[in-house]
């Protein structure tokens, strides 16, 4: 059997690696990211799913980086875990998307699973498996309204709902749910991809981000164990990092993608001896006007990688020291490091079609791809109000929200 047609929440039988530091996990990403981009403008075109592409990146050990060293992982830090999903998502966007709730997931069980659950999910992560994502819904009052329940049924218990925007759960082993028990508060279950009841579906038809299987998950009287549900609302009832830990991989998407969109533009430019043509050659450009859309856009590329590192670096001392205040400023550093790279990222896709023109939508070129991709990413919540939380933040001394789009 290939692995394009393994079924859903089954595993390959390879050996995944298990990476050790920090600099081997960005050593691999680089080296993935070059295969990655090969075939990244087919799998957009096609709207191929990449079954074959996520297998060797779970297989690389990549997915299990976050892992605390105290269970076997590398412990990056922050900064690293950010890089690696930039690097990735410079080669293919979608692929740099579909681990993020991963991470997520992952970090609401280092700050309130328990250890027993913590040893036992870590160690899945570390043999390959992918955790994917059933958290948002359609139709609620607010961006943040559950109304997936989840009811006791004996020692277990059972989920009914619907969810969408389920990135990655199409490719996952498991899918982390936000449910509301009996009480009105929200969990989150660690449900087995190939639970009864279960249905992924592949309704995702966005224009960018096309292949992160961001579609429906149907829960119909689903069991789950006990032990596979973690606390999920007290994550943000007190001084956690779930909120910024979110926020920061999405930030590392949208640079990635300003980052794709800047070297393309390059490319583009340097070697057009007309408009149509493609040389091959890179050569001088002397037109003023380009040269300063490019000087423009260089500055605040590298203002953008710039703010990603340091908001990283903001939350692993929030991570090591997680008290109001340090939560408060990691939040508002990687807040303006996605701030910047929402705008970063529309910028350098929009600039590409004007240098570009009616070429950027030539199939075999798929240069419209980054705009497009941007453009869909960028909506996951919106910047204005990371805008509002900064100013306030430093005009009023009020402190952000705990909550995970901030």
């Amino acid at each position: 059997m290939s692995l394009q047609t393994l079924p859903r929440g089954t595993q390959a039988t390879a050996v995944t690696a298990i990476i050790r530091d920090d600099a081997e996990a960005l050593r691999i990403a680089r080296t993935l990211a070059e295969d990655f981009k090969q075939q990244s403008v087919t799998r957009d075109r096609e709207r191929r799913l990449p079954h074959l592409e996520l297998e060797a990146f779970s297989r690389s050990g990549l997915w299990g980086i976050s892992v605390p060293k105290a269970f076997g992982g590398a412990g990056v830090s922050s900064v690293t875990l950010a890089d690696v999903i930039r690097i990735i998502s410079a080669a293919d966007a979608s692929l740099g998307q579909i681990p993020q709730n991963h991470f997520y997931a992952l970090e609401v069980l280092r700050v309130n699973g328990s250890p027993a659950q913590q040893a036992r999910l870590y160690a899945e992560v570390l043999a390959g498996q992918r955790f994917g994502n059933a958290l948002a819904e359609l139709g609620t009052k607010t961006a943040h309204d559950r109304t997936t329940r989840l009811s006791r049924d004996g020692s277990g218990w059972r989920i009914n709902g619907r969810k969408f925007y389920a990135t990655g759960a199409l490719y996952a082993q498991r899918i982390p749910t936000s449910v509301v028990d009996d009480n009105g508060v929200q969990q989150l279950a660690f449900v087995p991809a190939n639970a009864a009841g279960l249905s992924v579906i592949d309704d995702w038809s966005g224009f960018g981000q096309r292949t992160t299987g961001s579609g429906s998950v149907v829960f119909d009287n689903v069991y789950v164990e006990a032990d596979d549900v973690v606390p999920f609302q007290t994550a943000f009832e007190r001084p956690t990092t779930v909120g910024p830990l979110a926020q920061i991989l999405h930030a590392a998407i949208d640079t990635g993608i300003a980052r794709a969109a800047f070297e393309d533009a390059l490319h583009f430019v340097r070697t057009r001896t007309r408009p149509w043509i493609d040389s091959g050659i890179e050569k001088a450009v002397d037109d003023p006007l380009t040269l300063h859309s490019f000087g423009k856009l260089g500055i605040r590329l590298h203002a953008a990688e710039a703010l990603l590192e340091r908001s990283g670096e903001y939350l692993d001392r929030a991570q090591a020291e997680t008290t109001p205040e340090n939560l408060a400023q990691a939040s508002i550093a990687v807040a303006e490091a996605r701030a910047i790279s929402t705008e970063i990222s529309l910028e350098a896709g929009s600039t590409l079609f004007e240098l570009a023109g009616s070429q950027a939508t030539l199939a075999e070129h798929g240069l419209d791809r980054h705009w497009r991709n941007a453009r869909v990413h960028t909506l996951h919540d919106p910047v204005r109000w990371k805008y509002h939380a900064i100013g306030n933040y430093y005009l009023n001394d009020v402190n952000p929200p705990r909550r995970g789009t901030i």
